[in-house]
C-alpha cells in the first residue's frame, strides 16, 4: 500500500512538473506582440524638435591662458637644501622617501647636464629632486617645459 501511494505522488509531482513548462512559441508569441505594440506606438507619436543652444565660450587671451598654465602646478613649500643651493622657483623632477632614490635620480640629470640638487621637506620627510632652480619664475617654467620631455610629471615649486 506505502509502495503504490509513493508512486502515485511520484506521477503526480512529475506530471505537475511537466504541465507547469513553458514552451519557446509561448515566449516568441509574447515577444512579437510586445514589438508590435512599440512599432504601433513609435509610428503614432508624433515628433518633437528641439533647438540646440550652444553655451556661450568666452576666448582668453593667450597670455592670460599661458599664465593659466603657468600656475597651474606651482607649489609652495618649505624647504632644506641636502646639496646645492635653493632659489625662488624650482623645478621637480621627482619626489622620494628614500635618500638614496634621490641621489640616483640627482645623479642621472647631472650626468645630462643639469644642476641638479636634493632638497627635503621637513614637514613631509620628502626628498625632491629639483632639475634646475631659478630666481625668476619665467626661467623656471621654460625649463620645466623642456625638462617635460624627459619627466612629463615635472612640476614647480616655490621654496618658502
Amino acid at each position: 500500500m506505502k509502495r503504490n501511494l509513493i508512486l502515485g505522488m511520484a506521477i503526480l509531482a512529475a506530471f505537475a512538473f511537466v504541465s507547469c513548462k513553458s514552451t519557446e512559441s509561448s515566449y516568441k508569441k509574447a515577444y512579437d506582440k510586445a514589438r508590435q505594440q512599440e512599432q504601433a506606438q513609435q509610428a503614432t507619436a508624433p515628433v518633437q524638435v528641439t533647438p540646440v543652444v550652444a553655451p556661450v565660450q568666452t576666448v582668453t587671451p593667450v597670455v592670460a591662458q599661458q599664465q593659466q598654465e603657468d600656475n597651474s602646478d606651482l607649489r609652495t613649500e618649505s624647504l632644506t637644501a641636502v646639496s646645492g643651493t635653493l632659489n625662488a622657483y624650482n623645478v621637480v623632477c621627482g619626489s622620494f622617501k628614500s635618500l638614496d632614490n634621490a641621489n640616483n635620480l640627482c645623479s642621472t640629470l647631472k650626468n645630462k647636464g643639469y644642476s641638479a640638487i636634493i632638497a627635503q621637506n621637513p614637514a613631509t620627510g620628502m626628498y625632491r629632486v629639483i632639475a634646475t632652480s631659478s630666481s625668476s619664475k619665467s626661467d623656471a617654467v621654460a625649463s620645466r617645459d623642456k625638462l617635460r620631455s624627459t619627466y612629463p610629471d615635472a612640476w614647480l615649486l616655490y621654496a618658502k
